[in-house]
C-alpha cells in the first residue's frame, strides 16, 4: 500500500469516528437511566465496543470503494456513503440531547435505508466493502427496534419532558 492510499484509509477512518463524537458530548445521563427499558437490551458496557467495531469497518468499506473506483467513479456510493454518516452522527444528539425517542426512532428508519442503500450500491464496486457493511446494518436494525421499544414505553415521560 502507497503512502497515498494510506492516508485516504486514514481519513475514512477519521470520518468514520468522527461519526461518534456526538457519542462523547451527548451522554445518555439521569434522563436515560429514568427510562424504561426492555429486559432485552444489551449492558451499556457493550454499546461502546461494539460501535468501534463497526466505525473501523464502516471506515474501511469506504476505502475499500475508493480504492477500486476512485471518488469519480463511486461519488453516488460514496456520496450516500457521507450521507449515512451523517445520518449516523445525528441520532445521538436527538434521542440523548434533546431528549426525544419518537423522532429518534423516524431519524434511525432513515439511517437504515440509508445504510441498506449505501450497502446494495457498494456491491457492484467492491463486494467485501458491501459485506463490511451487513454487520453494522444488523446492529442499526437491533438499535431502531430498541429506540422503538424504548419510545413506546416511555411516550408520556418524554413528551412531558420534551414540552420543558
Amino acid at each position: 500500500m502507497d503512502m497515498h492510499s494510506l492516508l485516504v484509509l486514514v481519513a475514512f477512518e477519521v470520518a468514520s469516528f468522527a461519526a461518534a463524537a456526538t457519542g462523547v458530548i451527548f451522554r445518555p445521563g439521569d434522563w436515560y437511566k429514568q427510562l424504561n427499558k426492555p429486559r432485552w437490551r444489551p449492558p451499556d458496557w457493550l454499546f461502546a465496543p461494539v460501535w468501534a467495531v463497526l466505525y473501523a469497518s464502516i471506515g474501511l468499506s469506504g476505502w475499500l470503494v475508493w480504492q477500486e473506483a476512485g471518488i469519480a467513479g463511486a461519488a453516488l456510493p460514496l456520496g450516500t456513503y457521507a450521507v449515512q454518516l451523517l445520518l449516523n452522527a445525528a441520532w445521538t444528539p436527538i434521542f440523548f440531547g434533546l431528549h426525544r425517542p419518537g423522532l429518534a426512532a423516524v431519524e434511525i428508519m432513515v439511517l437504515w435505508a440509508a445504510i441498506l442503500a449505501t450497502t446494495v450500491m457498494f456491491h457492484p464496486v467492491n463486494a467485501a466493502a458491501a459485506l463490511l457493511l451487513v454487520p453494522y446494518l444488523a446492529w442499526v436494525s437491533f438499535a431502531a427496534a430498541l429506540n422503538l421499544s424504548i419510545w413506546r414505553r416511555n411516550r408520556s415521560k418524554t413528551l412531558s419532558q420534551s414540552t420543558r
